[in-house]
């Protein structure tokens, strides 16, 4: 079976970035199991799996459009010390913050006596990326999972919709 947008697809991947430093992989631990056209994926691998099927292996490359996004310079803002002064902040931390547009998570990237600078972008933002695939099983999604948006384990969906 080829792999069609309501296909289950179940992969292992490896991702590096332009330099060939691994950034993720699947290979040592648990495949990935997803519905295919439900946006689980970047664009980019998402658009590269149609048509590929069980035992397939292959490389592709998605640059920074189709998978973060490009960065955006007006995500990163110095705020004054004085909007953390109830907990303590370190370079590497995530938060949630409020913004125009609803809750986003930052991440810490500079500290000094005065502000704390973060970034709303996305850690991969800007930045082109290649996997290597290797497709271990292909098959039709179920009714439900079609519904509920995504691929169920063998117990079930696992939670309340």
């Amino acid at each position: 079976m080829k792999i069609a947008n309501n296909s289950v697809v179940t992969m292992h991947y490896a991702v590096k970035d332009k330099e060939d430093n691994l950034i993720d992989s699947s290979y040592d631990s648990e495949p990935l199991v997803l519905l295919q056209g439900s946006k689980f994926l970047i664009e980019g691998l998402e658009n590269a799996l149609i048509g590929h099927e069980k035992g397939d292996t292959f490389e592709v490359a998605v640059d920074a459009e189709n998978a973060y996004g490009p960065r955006h310079d007006g995500l990163v803002q110095r705020i004054g010390n004085e909007m953390f002064a109830d907990f303590d902040v370190e370079v590497g931390m995530q938060l949630r913050a409020t913004t125009d547009n609803g809750d986003q998570t930052v991440i810490v990237v500079d500290k000094d006596d005065e502000s704390v600078t973060v970034d709303g972008n996305h850690p991969l933002a800007g930045v082109d990326l290649k996997f290597d695939v290797e497709i271990i099983d292909v098959r039709e999604a179920t009714a439900d999972e079609i519904a509920h948006g995504h691929a169920h384990g063998a117990g079930g969906c696992g939670h309340s919709h």
